[in-house]
Parts: structure tokens; C-alpha cells; sequence
């Protein structure tokens, strides 16, 4: 098998979503800013693009992975040759343009099919996808800088391709933002000369294009302690002028690159900030409002953190899946003790099969929660967008969906890879396939903008308890229409979904009562929480799934191909709702039995 075919997209579960579950003709395209794009166009869209990533991200992949990126010890990064082949070919092509609103010169694809799009993307090639986040710099500024700030950064991002990184955690700060210590000097206006370190910065320098966008967290003189005395800064490679003109080569610094263990070619760097050079920024929008600002690159970040995860387990499944229906070994083991019986496809195996279907459930499954969140943010967009009054319950459920998606998704598919290596065999563990790739490269998601237990705090605290659980009985309320509506076929899981709507809400109301006792409550068990609500909604959509699978088939005249495709939506559903939904009991139970002991252990009994 050549590595370079190592991707294999799911178009026709991704249209499944977009146009027959969620049904974005009716919903999303033609309203509000989303006018430009219709279903045919959003269609032949997604479509190339998938042809495109085929051709020009997949390739990459493996070759990024043996050559990494290089560095000279003097601030420059220097990408594999294969990786600056493709970005090109991707802004040439005008793939860019795609998510961008017409105002900038975009498409206007609304969030749903933004995130198909970078499903195709992340799926086909990580590495390369994270170098195209300029694009979503200049969103940023075009929403929050002040108009001196627009004329200089938004246009020569978009027309030149410059790069964009987010740049918050510090060497002995790291997850805790609030500890910060970078500094900011005002000059005059809403320029500031920033001096400190940042490490883990995703892609701090690059040679592809011409210029690179920071924004920056830093701490201006006289601000006060934790994240509410941060501010958000516009700090470039090389200076930007009044004009908009180039001007000298910034003091932002790279001073080290990370040795990791996967996304070798996404430049993970320290940046220094001041050090042999002033470091000039801007501050964005004129504002000490840093937190705030930069959360709306978090939240970005963390919806690509997880549909990257999903886009990896699909097409890990679907190589493993193509692999065991080749594979021949042993007998139907019906027929094992027959000596003489024909040796059969590994697919035909009991286990095999099981360790395939529980990786199209969770797949499928959270593919359908990607693009069910992403469709609420189309829905927050057409209500007027983040702070307008009309979308305030809307943006609500994107913050409590946010967390399912990043925290969830990315530990349950480093889990799940595990079983698309094994249905590989000896032969998986080796370079031959692309599975331990993906288990090297998809492991930094857990760690990425706030670990899985960073998630499951925010989830409980900032998500469902601020809010005194609203934005959480609306979403179980949802769930509870749909399970009403259900039809007899799916009768078993329509009260599997019963039990564990019961489960969770148990889960949460018993956690309510610890958490008055001590806060460590949460701590321990925030995760399965987190987890326990994650699979709630993934069988939820599931479910939905399957309900659309059945209409059609009722229908009638569907090809054998799309009889196949529904009998797998129905199939993935059932398998779930059987093997996964009955796993909340026992959550509940250890949730509801937990206490204080571990934390009450001494240091050195560990």
C-alpha cells in the first residue's frame, strides 16, 4: 500500500449530515450572512476539496513525518519542501476563500460546511492545515481591531497568505494562563513593547509566507494578577507600517523548536519576545480585554483540536476496514476445528468485527456531534452572532458543546486507534501503514489549547453549574423530543437513550451535592463527567442517524449502494445503544460512590 493514498475520506457521511440529517439547504445556506452559497455549490465544494487533499495534502503526510521541519538557530523555521508545495497549490487554488465571509472576499460557507471542509483537511494532512490559520487572524482583527488596525493586517493577510498563531502559555505557567508573566510597555496609542518568553507555539515561524501574525497575551504595567490582567496583541514577524507596507524584522524570536513524538512538520517553537530587538505590537481594538479576545481563537482551536481527532479515526477505520476485507488468515471460526476449511477474509472473524464496528459507531458518531455544533454555529451566526441577544442560547449550547467536542474526542480516538492498529496485525505497528502515524500524531490533541481535565472543569463550572444547569436542561430536553419521536423499529434505543438521559441527569444532580462539600469532587471524576454526557449526545445523534436511515429505507427505492449505507447508519446506532449507552449505569454508580480518600492519601504513600 503507498503511504502517499493514505487518506480515505468519508464524503458520503459528511453529505449525509450536512444535507439529510441537518438538512443545511433549509436551515443554514440563503440565511443571514450565508446567502452566496447554495446546496449544489456547497456540494461541488466539499467535493473538490476532497479531490484536492487527495492530491496535494495526502502525499505530504508521511514525507513530513520523516524530514520535520528544520531550524538555524537564528529565529527561522524551514518546512519540508513537499509542505510549501502544498500550501501554495491550496492558496493558489483559492481554497481559502471558502470560509471567509463576501465582505473579505470570500464564499461565506457558513461554520457546518467550514468544518467539513477542515475535516477533509486535518484528515488528509494535520501538519499542514495547522500553517492556515492566518485566515481566521484576519477574521479576528477584522471583528475586534480598531480601524488603523483593519487597513494594516486584514487585507495583506488574506491577499499575501501571511501566517497566524495564538501565543498564551509560558514555560512555568503553562495551562495556567493567569500566571503569565510576559510584560507590556506602553508607547503611545496602541503600540506596546512586549518583552518575555512563550513556548509550545504552534507554527511561531515558518518560511512559507511572507509575514506571520501573532496575537499575543501579555501583561501590560500596572494590570492586575490572573487572566483578567492580560491583554490580546497584534505582535508581526516583520513590522507592519502605517501604509501597510513592510517594515524591519520584528523582536518576536524563535529560540527553539520541540523534538516531539508526532506532527514532526508542525513547527512547535519558543518564541522570545524583546530579546536582542524591541518586540512591537499592537493592542487589539484598543482594549485591555486580552481573555476575552483570545478566547475566540480558544474556542476556534479547540473545535479543530477535536474534528481533527474524528477526521483521524475515520480515515484510520476506513484503512483498516480495506485492509481486513484483503487479509486472509485462519478459518471461519465456525469451522475451526476443519482442518481443511478455506482460510477466510479477517473480517469474517467475531472480534474483528466488533473492533470494526466500534470504530464506525464512535466515527460516525462523532462526526454527527462535530457537525451538529457546527451547525448551532451556523444557527448563532443567523440569530446575529456571539453577544447578540437572540443567540444568546444558541452560543450557550456552542460553549457546552465545545468541550464534548475537543476533551471527549480526543481521548476516545487515541483510545480507539489502538483497534484500528490491531485489526492491522503485526503489520500495523509498521511504517508500511499509516495507523501509527496517526496514534504519534494524534496524541498531542489531549494536550492541545487546555488538557482533557481543563475541559471537564470548564464543562462543569463555566457550562452547566454558572448557568444553574439551563443550557444542559435544554440540550436533555431536545434529546427527550427526540426520543419521543421515535419510531417502533427503534424501539431498544429509544430506551437505551431513556436510561441514560436518567444516568446523566443523576450524574450531575448527585456532583451538584458533592461539589458543596469540596471542589476535589469534581476533579476526580470530571472526566467521566465530561465522558458521561459526551456519549449521551454522540447516541443521541446516532440515533437521529439512524431515524433518517429508517425513513429512507421505508421509502423505498433507494440503490443497493445507499441500502448499504443506511443499513450501517441503523447497524451503528444499535451497536452503540447496546454496547456503549449501558456504560453510563456503571459511571453513575462509581460517580455516586466516590470520595475524598485519594485525596486525603499522603504524598508518599504514591
Amino acid at each position: 500500500m503507498a503511504v502517499a493514498a493514505h487518506y480515505l475520506p468519508n464524503l458520503r457521511d459528511l453529505f449525509f449530515n450536512l444535507f439529510e440529517v441537518l438538512d443545511i439547504e433549509r436551515t443554514s445556506l440563503g440565511k443571514g450572512p450565508f446567502t452566496s452559497l447554495d446546496g449544489d455549490a456547497a456540494r461541488e465544494a466539499l467535493t473538490g476539496l476532497c479531490d484536492f487533499v487527495q492530491e496535494h495534502f495526502a502525499p505530504a503526510f508521511a514525507d513530513g513525518d520523516k524530514h520535520g521541519v528544520s531550524f538555524d538557530g537564528k529565529g527561522n523555521v524551514t518546512l519540508p519542501a513537499s509542505f510549501t508545495k502544498a500550501l501554495d497549490a491550496y492558496y493558489r487554488d483559492g481554497w481559502n476563500k471558502l470560509e471567509l465571509p463576501e465582505h473579505l472576499g470570500g464564499y461565506g460557507a457558513p461554520p457546518s460546511v467550514a468544518w467539513a471542509a477542515f475535516e477533509l483537511l486535518a484528515g488528509s494532512n494535520a501538519a499542514i492545515t495547522f500553517y492556515l490559520l492566518g485566515n481566521f487572524h484576519a477574521k479576528v482583527i477584522d471583528k475586534l481591531g480598531t480601524e488603523d488596525q483593519k487597513r494594516r493586517y486584514v487585507n495583506n493577510i488574506l491577499d499575501h497568505h501571511w501566517g497566524g498563531t495564538m501565543v498564551l502559555t509560558e514555560p512555568d505557567a503553562g495551562s495556567d494562563v493567569g500566571a503569565g508573566t510576559t510584560r507590556a510597555k506602553h508607547v503611545e496609542g496602541d503600540e506596546y513593547l512586549l518583552e518575555g518568553v512563550k513556548r509550545f507555539i504552534t507554527n511561531g515561524d515558518f518560511d512559507q509566507p511572507g509575514n506571520i501574525i501573532h496575537l499575543v497575551l501579555a501583561r501590560p504595567e500596572g494590570a492586575g494578577p490572573g487572566t483578567k490582567g492580560l491583554s490580546m496583541f497584534i505582535v508581526p514577524k516583520y513590522w507592519v507600517e502605517a501604509d501597510g507596507s513592510l517594515g524591519a524584522r520584528n523582536g518576536a524570536v524563535v529560540t527553539n523548536i520541540e523534538h516531539k513524538m508526532g506532527i514532526k512538520a508542525s513547527a512547535t517553537c519558543e518564541l522570545t519576545l524583546g530579546a536582542n530587538a524591541p518586540c512591537r505590537g499592537l493592542l487589539v481594538g484598543g482594549v485591555h480585554d486580552g481573555i476575552a479576545q483570545m478566547f475566540q481563537v480558544i474556542e476556534y482551536a479547540r473545535m479543530g483540536v477535536g474534528t481533527k481527532s474524528m477526521a483521524t479515526l475515520s480515515t484510520a477505520y476506513l484503512n483498516a476496514l480495506a485492509y481486513t476485507k484483503l487479509r486472509k488468515q485462519g478459518a471461519d471460526l465456525a469451522r475451526a476445528a476443519d482442518k481443511a476449511a478455506p482460510r477466510v477474509e479477517i473480517i469474517r472473524h467475531p472480534d474483528v468485527r466488533r473492533m470494526l464496528l466500534t470504530q464506525k459507531a464512535f466515527a460516525e458518531g462523532l462526526r454527527a456531534l462535530v457537525l451538529y455544533t457546527a451547525h448551532v454555529q451556523d444557527q448563532v451566526a443567523i440569530a446575529g452572532g456571539h453577544g447578540a441577544g437572540e443567540a444568546n442560547a444558541l452560543d450557550a449550547l456552542n460553549d457546552l458543546l465545545l468541550p464534548l467536542v475537543k476533551g471527549y474526542a480526543s481521548e476516545k480516538v487515541y483510545e480507539l486507534l489502538s483497534l484500528s492498529l490491531q485489526c492491522f496485525g503485526g503489520s500495523g505497528y509498521c511504517q508500511d501503514y499509516p495507523i501509527e502515524q496517526y496514534i504519534r500524531d494524534q496524541k498531542i490533541d489531549t494536550l492541545y489549547e487546555g488538557t482533557t481535565a481543563i475541559q471537564a472543569l470548564d464543562l462543569f463550572f463555566r457550562k452547566v453549574a454558572r448557568d444553574r444547569g439551563q443550557t444542559l436542561q435544554r440540550l436533555v430536553g431536545e434529546i427527550q423530543r427526540t426520543v419521543a419521536e421515535l419510531p417502533a423499529a427503534l424501539a431498544a434505543e429509544k430506551a437505551a437513550l431513556e436510561k441514560a438521559i436518567g444516568d446523566v441527569g443523576a450524574i450531575f444532580m448527585g456532583m451538584m451535592g458533592k461539589v458543596a462539600q469540596s471542589a476535589y469532587h469534581v476533579g476526580l471524576h470530571g472526566n467521566r463527567i465530561l465522558f458521561a454526557l459526551a456519549e449521551l449526545v454522540i447516541g443521541w445523534r446516532l440515533v437521529v442517524n439512524a431515524r433518517v436511515a429508517v425513513e429512507k429505507l421505508g421509502a423505498g427505492g433507494v440503490s443497493e449502494r445507499d441500502q448499504a449505507f443506511y443499513d450501517g447508519k441503523v447497524a451503528a446506532a444499535r451497536f452503540y445503544c447496546k454496547d456503549v449507552l449501558p456504560g453510563l449505569t456503571l459511571s453513575r454508580k462509581i460517580i455516586e460512590a466516590g470520595d475524598l480518600a485519594l485525596m486525603e492519601l499522603s504524598d508518599d504513600a504514591f
